[in-house]
């Protein structure tokens, strides 16, 4: 595992939850790393917004 610090982008995330889908029949598993992965760029976008 890397240790590299870079916070999720809202892009990065939508490529990930897109080949996801893609692989489940058009579903994102809950739990899954495409998951973590929206939840994580949603984190990082509101607090680059001033938000908590």
């Amino acid at each position: 595992m890397s240790n590299n610090k870079t916070p999720m982008t809202a892009d990065a995330a939508r490529r990930i939850q897109s080949e996801t889908a893609k692989q489940n029949g058009g579903r994102v598993p809950k739990g899954s790393f495409a998951a973590r992965a929206i939840s994580a760029a949603a984190r990082n976008e509101n607090a680059l917004k001033g938000g908590k």
